[in-house]
Order: C-alpha cells, then structure tokens, then sequence
C-alpha cells in the first residue's frame, strides 16, 4: 500500500557530454556574430563606442552638417539650399551630397502626415549613395551647381571626402578585387552608416540625429519670434481619427534648439533628416526661414539673396548656349511639357491648351516658320496622338528642335562635369558619364527669346523660369534682332 507516501523515484542525471556540445555550439555562434550582436541586441550602455566608432573618440575641431535628400531633381535643389542656410545658421561646414537617381528615395506626403522616420530616410540616401559610387555613377551637386557665390560664406565639404575621413574608408576600395579588402570596406561603411543615420542613437560628443520631421516640427530663424509656438497648420480630426495619430506641429527656431548652448551644438556631426519644405495652406511644411524676418546680420542676408537663385556651372550653361547658336540660331519658343509623371498624367488637355494659345500669339504677324525647342517625356514615337504631332507636321510653319542623351554636346558635357575629383583619379569602380540631359534643356529654354511654356506645378518648369528672370542667357535675346 501507498498509504499517502510519495514514491521515490531517481533523479535523471543530464548528459555531459551533450552539455558540453551545446556550450561549445552557443560559444562558437556568439564568438562569429558577437559584432553584430554588440552592435544592434546589446544595450548602448554595454557597447564602447570608441572601440566601435573610432571617430567618436577623436575630438574634432570642425562640426558638420549631414542630411538626406531625396525624390526628383528640383526636390534634391530646394533642399541643398535649406542645408546651405541651416550650415550657415549654425557654423557648421557642410557635406555636399551627390544627385541622387529620380526618385530614388521617397521622403512621402507632409500634408498627409505620411513620411518616412528621418532615420530610415538617412539610411535609404547613404546605401543609394554607396551604390552610386559602386557603379560609377556618382557626380557631386558642386559638379551642377555652382557655389562659387556662397563659398566666402559657407564652408563645404566633398561626401567621398567626409566619408574618407570619417569612416577611415576609402571609397575606392569598395570596388577592388580583392574581395576581402571589398568585404571590409563595405563592413566599416555599413556600421558608419548605421552611426551617421542615427540607429545607435545620439553619441556624446559624436554625433546628434535630428529625429523630428515635418510631422511635429517647423524649423524658424526669425528676430523676435516665439519659440515653441503652435504652426498654424495642423492635422484636421478627421485626418487624425483616420490614421489614427495625435501629431502636433510647433515652430521652433534652429539656432536656439540647435546652436550655441543647446546639447546638439556639442557633437560633431548634426544629422538631419529630410529638409524639402514648400509652401502650403498659409504656411510652410518643414522650414520657414524669411527674408524679411532674418534677425539683423548682414552675412547671413546676403547668403539667402544669393541662394534664392544658384546657376548651373559654366559647363552646362555653356553648352545650352552653344545649342541655340549652333542648332537653333533663330528667336525660338520654348515648351516644357512633363505627360508622363505622376498627377501630370492626367493634365494633358489644359497643358497643350495653354501651348496652343501661346502658338498662335507667336504666330500671328509672322511670316516665317516658327522655331520651338519642345522638351518632354513623351517619347517622339507618340507625338502623333497629340498637338506635338500637328505642330511637326507643319514643317512650312513650324521648325521643331530637341535634345537627347547621343548628341555629342550633351556627350562632351556629360564628360566635363563626370570628371573625377582630385583624390579618386586611380578608382577601382567603373566610371560612367553623368546624365546631364536636364541640366542643358533647361538653359536652353531660359535662352527662348519668344517665350516659354512650362507645364502647371512642375518644379522644372520654376526653375526654368527662375533662370529667365536671371538672365541666365541674356547674351542669346539679340539672336536674330
């Protein structure tokens, strides 16, 4: 009988030689990975950063700016000329990035609310970037944009250059064929993007990444301006019930939150996010810097009446004045006609609408054809479907010109402005001609001396505009006078 007592049984005994297998195998798979696990699953507070990042523990004199650009051309320009002002407002010498491919990077909607944490968006720029530079395709936005008017007034820096110093990588060495020296390369590259893009958050001294966005923040520099105030623009409930989010947007100004005295301005290098911003219902998205509210100093006005229009460099507009000389040679109209994109997909019948009317203003009282340089997405093979195609039939009346990636000026341009910096003449990496189609269309519709007709909200078209009231090419108006 049991009688209530408990029956004794043996205690199992575990294998040892088992126990010592499964140490042996969790040791061996924390010795291969423990970088990784050091870097992203250990708390920071564990982690010498020093030992990881070895600019960190290297004081530096100079302070940088870093951000991340995105979306077309025109976006990239509009945002490279907020970071020339954020540079400038808070003495910090700026990292010039390269022209990213169209849409490469998507920032998202501010007035939607929907954007990309500026961490992701730091990341997305710094891998396309490293591509770019693996595939031969890097140009600088210096090699585009002259900054020749700014250079007394904000310190630049090359991004290869930042990153040869920086990251203690050279660039080069991401192509070579060794593939162990590849292989490292492209390991310290990824950890110091990981750092630079704010994943292992603010480092003393090191590093500050901005984590606000268009969602929350209106940065300002105005004389005697409230900071901390409500932007007037904010989400409607609705929107807020929808998404459900309770996003709330204040201005604040740059120098007070970011400059002298505040823990940003300790560390090395500031990293923002995205800084495009626009104008919309009454205020602006992101940055809204005037003018007339600039507190009282005489370098910094300057520098914004001098970033309110920067030209392309000598090369490019070179090269469209060397086209309406050579192709042209005649007072010519310009159209700019964006089909193919987005919201302009729909907009074809008020675009051509506007360039009908515009055609037969020029054409009245004239005798002779009509010469119109036409740039456009709609590949030549579709003209035929719309008035493009009227207006090439036309041939007594009407003298059609265009621009393409194979002419030689465009070919010969591409190379000038592809030429390699000083510092990267013995790459390892391919080397491929920049795209500069753009670039040169543009100057050469600022040269049309019968006027320009550009396609409603297209960003190219301001600028175009932006280069006539500047007489980009105010030497062409007297062809044919």
């Amino acid at each position: 009988m049991n009688n209530g007592a408990r029956t004794w049984k043996p205690k199992k005994h575990s294998n040892p030689i088992f126990m010592s297998l499964s140490f042996l195998i969790v040791f061996f798979i924390f010795f291969v990975f423990y970088q990784e696990i050091s870097t992203f699953i250990l708390p920071h507070s564990t982690i010498s950063i020093s030992s990881q990042f070895p600019q960190c523990a290297v004081k530096s004199v100079e302070k940088f700016l870093w951000y991340a650009p995105h979306s077309g051309f025109s976006n990239q320009l509009s945002e490279f000329k907020n970071a020339i002002l954020m540079a400038a407002i808070l003495n910090r010498t700026l990292i010039v990035p390269p022209v990213l491919d169209h849409h490469a990077v998507a920032l998202g909607s501010c007035p939607k609310f929907r954007v990309l944490d500026p961490n992701e968006i730091r990341l997305k720029v710094w891998d396309h970037v490293i591509d770019l530079v693996s595939e031969g395709r890097y140009v600088s936005m210096a090699r585009i944009i002259d900054l020749s008017s700014v250079a007394s007034l904000v310190q630049t820096i090359d991004f290869r250059r930042f990153v040869s110093q920086w990251c203690g990588v050279d660039l080069n060495s991401i192509c070579s064929t060794d593939s162990s020296i590849q292989r490292s390369s492209l390991n310290n590259l990824r950890k110091c993007g990981s750092l630079l893009s704010g994943f292992q958050g603010n480092v003393d001294k090191c590093l500050h990444a901005v984590n606000v966005d268009c969602r929350t923040k209106v940065w300002t520099y105005q004389e005697n301006a409230l900071d901390g105030a409500l932007d007037s623009f904010q989400p409607d409930e609705q929107l807020k019930m929808k998404k459900k989010f309770s996003y709330v947007r204040y201005r604040q100004d740059v120098y007070k939150n970011l400059g002298p005295g505040s823990e940003a301005h300790l560390s090395t290098v500031l990293a923002f996010g995205s800084l495009f911003s626009s104008q919309y219902k009454g205020s602006q998205l992101y940055i809204d810097i005037d003018i007339k509210k600039l507190p009282r100093n005489h370098e910094m006005q300057s520098l914004f009446g001098k970033i309110e229009f920067m030209p392309f460099v000598p090369d490019i507009i070179e090269a469209g004045k060397e086209f309406v000389q050579k192709n042209i040679g005649a007072p010519f109209l310009c159209t700019q006609l964006r089909l193919l994109d987005g919201q302009f997909k729909s907009h074809w019948k008020p675009t051509f609408s506007v360039l009908k009317q515009k055609v037969e203003v020029v054409k009245k009282g004239s005798s002779h054809p009509i010469h119109i340089f036409v740039m456009t997405d709609l590949p030549r093979s579709n003209w035929s479907s719309c008035y493009l195609g009227e207006l090439a039939n036309k041939t007594s009346s009407f003298k059609l010109h265009v621009l393409s990636d194979g002419e030689e000026l465009v070919k010969r341009t591409a190379a000038k402005v592809g030429a390699a910096y000083d510092g990267s003449k013995d790459s390892h990496c391919p080397h491929q001609l920049p795209n500069v189609l753009l670039f040169v269309e543009e100057t050469v519709c600022s040269c049309a001396s019968l006027g320009f007709v550009g396609t409603a909200g297209s960003t190219i078209a301001e600028n175009i505009e932006l280069m006539r009231k500047n007489n980009v090419c105010v030497d062409n108006y007297e062809i044919g006078v």
